[in-house]
């Protein structure tokens, strides 16, 4: 289950193929959720979708 914000069909595929990557690599199942969320949440901010959205300098 993606994190609130994650709404399309690509991005819920990205964050479960980031979970199972993790589990892969010998992370904890909470461990996996918390970083795909993290990194879902970090993609959303840089593409302007969340309320506090700021884009990172280049």
């Amino acid at each position: 289950m993606p994190p609130r914000g994650v709404k399309s069909p690509k991005r819920k595929r990205r964050y479960e193929k980031i979970k199972k990557s993790a589990l892969a690599s010998g992370r904890s199942p909470k461990v996996a959720k918390r970083i795909a969320a993290a990194t879902m949440t970090t993609t959303r901010r840089e593409k302007g979708e969340t309320k506090k959205a700021t884009r990172k300098k280049r």
